[in-house]
């Protein structure tokens, strides 16, 4: 015969260790042979962790409160199981949960850090049907950043959203800044991820409102690194005899004359060569970054490094870690005496730059063969470029009308 009692368990779960080395503390709570799991918001090293008493181990603050905050969930779970019981003669262990949540989440206070946790669980579902996993990375990465700095500007894990303000954004702003040393666009990508599942909070009535509508991110100078027709060209000529350079360096050029980015140039199929309309032989595939389709023509030259890469693997291109690269394009601008800083994203911007602005394509079509999801992108990288090659034509048409 089972139980009318309501068991409570509190367990680690070790699958979602960090870097850091700890994992969450979830709970799981059964009622009539049925159960139901929830996470706690709490973190701990397995190490620190006593799973027979289902408790931190003694002896550290932060283990304290974390001991702390697990009888607090456990005696408001007990109470709501009693109040279920005074309202229903026959009840589920649905029931139970759906009484705490509602009571814990709406009925009293929605927390930072646990609607965050919260949202990146119901995100991480969405993995490869319409969210990259590197999305759900950074996603991921600004709750802890936001997590980290609760505990260091308030000495506690969590904090009420009711307690949110403009200061806390600018507050954030200045620990990522000093305490992180983070410039102003990682900072900024930071709290733009930070504010989305706030503005869901708002939306699902946890508060009433955003309480960062007048934030401001702090401005940024986009800066397009490029390399000029002559550096592109030194790169092209130069043959190295350390066979990782060579390959660096072809891959490099590869995505000068298609514009793709790492994960579309590492994951190029045969599937996604295409013959074109107009007889020519095309890329078409999905960015994964924004989903939308890229149709980029393949150029003479790009062509003729895929042939010198043709082998029976599934991918077309040799595959190198994006790190590796970087390192490598360092190693190679140091050699030809290019004193910008290259990276593997730097052929995407030459390839806009060089190849197709300098050549007249217009704004329109470099939007739309770079794949970006609006041409405001492009112009915002992409402006002052096209400003300096009108400055440089009107300079030239001055001097042959004097």
């Amino acid at each position: 015969m089972k139980q009318k009692t309501l068991s409570i368990l509190f367990y680690l779960q070790k699958v979602r260790t960090n870097k850091s080395g700890v994992c969450p503390i979830r709970c799981r709570i059964t009622y009539l042979g049925k159960r139901k799991e929830f996470t706690t918001g709490e973190f701990i090293s397995p190490r620190q962790w006593m799973s027979k008493k289902q408790k931190a181990s003694p002896g550290e603050l932060k283990n304290e409160q974390i001991n702390l905050q697990l009888e607090i969930i456990a005696s408001n779970l007990k109470k709501e199981f009693l109040q279920v019981q005074l309202q229903k003669e026959d009840f589920s262990v649905q029931d139970i949960y759906d009484a705490y949540f509602k009571v814990t989440e709406k009925r009293k206070e929605a927390y930072v850090i646990d609607y965050f946790q919260e949202f990146l669980q119901k995100q991480r579902r969405l993995i490869g049907i319409d969210l990259q996993l590197g999305t759900w990375k950074k996603f991921n990465y600004a709750h802890k950043q936001a997590r980290d700095y609760i505990k260091w500007k308030f000495g506690q894990h969590d904090l009420p959203m009711k307690e949110l303000n403009l200061q806390f954004l600018h507050d954030f702003e200045y620990y990522l800044k000093t305490e992180r040393s983070q410039s102003q666009i990682t900072i900024n990508k930071c709290i733009q991820r930070f504010r989305k599942p706030i503005r869901i909070a708002v939306a699902e009535e946890y508060i009433k409102q955003d309480p960062f509508m007048l934030y401001k991110p702090g401005r940024v100078k986009k800066e397009v690194v490029f390399l000029t027709q002559e550096e592109l060209t030194v790169f092209e000529n130069h043959t190295f005899k350390q066979p990782r350079l060579e390959l660096v360096k072809n891959l490099f050029v590869f995505c000068c004359y298609t514009g793709l980015p790492y994960n579309e140039m590492a994951n190029l199929r045969q599937e996604h060569l295409v013959n074109g309309f107009d007889g020519n032989q095309w890329i078409k595939m999905k960015r994964g970054k924004t989903g939308k389709l890229v149709s980029v023509p393949l150029l003479p030259k790009a062509k003729t490094l895929l042939y010198l890469y043709q082998n029976d693997s599934e991918f077309l291109l040799p595959r190198i870690s994006n790190q590796k690269i970087n390192s490598y394009l360092k190693e190679i601008a140091g050699i030809l005496g290019i004193k910008k800083r290259i990276t593997h994203h730097t052929a995407r911007k030459t390839f806009a730059s060089i190849v197709l602005l300098n050549n007249n394509v217009s704004m329109e079509i470099v939007s739309e063969l770079l794949g970006h999801s609006s041409i405001k992108i492009t112009q915002e990288y992409y402006g002052k470029i096209v400003q300096k090659r009108v400055s440089e034509e009107m300079r030239r048409i001055a001097k042959e009308l004097k």
